[in-house]
């Protein structure tokens, strides 16, 4: 059986087609990050991912089965792929470990940090040139970052960093797939993911339900610190419906990422902050304050500087 080319590594940029992957799976992650905070009062993020997690395999062998007749593509460099999928399972916990305490413009807004962490990863670890335009973008970004958090606030509160750590782990995850694992499937992207998220909810839900912490952190943050909570079989739905936009969203975003540079991308990113804004309108209610909507704009202006001013290096580079 031949399988369809879309669900190979992309050996070549294809970059209508990631534009067009991005946008509509920003639109569905941004759904299904709403569908989670609805879920989050009644379960624990942990048992919550071990069910997403479980239908996301279900899903994925599937349509393995459909695509090859079998299982999976074998990863071509599996420390990459293993990378790639505990650095967003990483930035999961850290983006929903605080969803009953934020909104989620708020969590939008904190999780698109990352392209600060992209431009400082990549140059602590990839050891690429960070000339002073860029050193000006990020402190153009880091002070949206300021702007949005509002740390000098009465009511500000430890758990609002949680997204911008989650943005250090996403950051991780673009630097990965772009720069090691562009050859892979993206099912077999997904399907590490998959594996790497229900086994963190495995070991978070039998280990809060048999070791407990104090009911004071419980109390304090419920969906991060509680095991094994008795799910209802709305729930379930829930977490199976959002199984199903998950997969698919990861997939087209592999995909997208594979098939054309992140300069190229970085404008139709920054539209899940307005799918996120869109959502938490439309389901809670939630609009985001005039100092978060600057934040936002600092953020978003500063990335898409970087990466239009990387695109236009690597066109037309210095001479030597």
């Amino acid at each position: 059986m031949r399988p369809n080319p879309f669900f190979e590594g992309s050996g070549a940029d294809q970059p209508r087609l990631a534009a067009g992957l991005m946008l509509a799976a920003l639109m569905t992650l941004a759904l299904q990050d709403a569908l989670v905070r609805i879920a989050a009062p009644e379960t624990s993020i942990w048992l919550f991912q071990l069910i997403r997690s479980s239908g996301n395999l279900v899903l994925i062998l599937l349509l393995a089965r459909l695509i090859w007749g079998g299982l999976p593509q074998r990863p071509k460099r599996l420390w990459a792929v293993a990378a790639r999928s505990f650095c967003l399972v990483a930035a999961m916990i850290c983006f929903f470990g605080g969803v009953q305490y934020l909104t989620l413009p708020e969590m939008a807004a904190g999780l698109y940090t990352f392209p600060i962490f992209v431009t400082l990863l990549s140059a602590l670890i990839l050891r690429e040139p960070v000339g002073p335009r860029r050193i000006a973008a990020v402190a153009v970004g880091a002070a949206g970052a300021v702007l949005i958090l509002q740390p000098g606030a009465a009511d500000f509160s430890p758990i609002k960093l949680l997204p911008v750590l989650a943005g250090i782990g996403y950051a991780g995850v673009v630097i990965l797939t772009r720069r090691w694992c562009r050859e892979e499937s993206p099912v077999t992207l997904a399907l590490g993911v998959a594996l790497a998220l229900g086994g963190t909810g495995l070991v978070g839900t039998v280990g809060l339900t048999l070791a407990p912490l104090p009911e004071a952190t419980r109390a304090a943050l419920p969906y991060l610190a509680t095991g094994w909570v008795a799910p209802t079989a709305a729930l379930i739905a829930l977490a199976l419906i959002c199984s199903v936009l998950n997969l698919a969203s990861n997939i087209a975003l592999a995909k997208a990422y594979q098939s054309a540079e992140s300069s190229w991308l970085a404008p139709f990113d920054y539209s899940y902050l307005i799918f996120a804004t869109f959502w938490g309108w439309a389901i809670f209610g939630d609009l985001p304050d005039g100092w978060m909507l600057l934040g936002m704009a600092l953020i978003a202006g500063a990335g898409i500087f970087t990466a239009l001013r990387e695109a236009r290096v690597r066109a037309h580079p210095p001479p030597p």
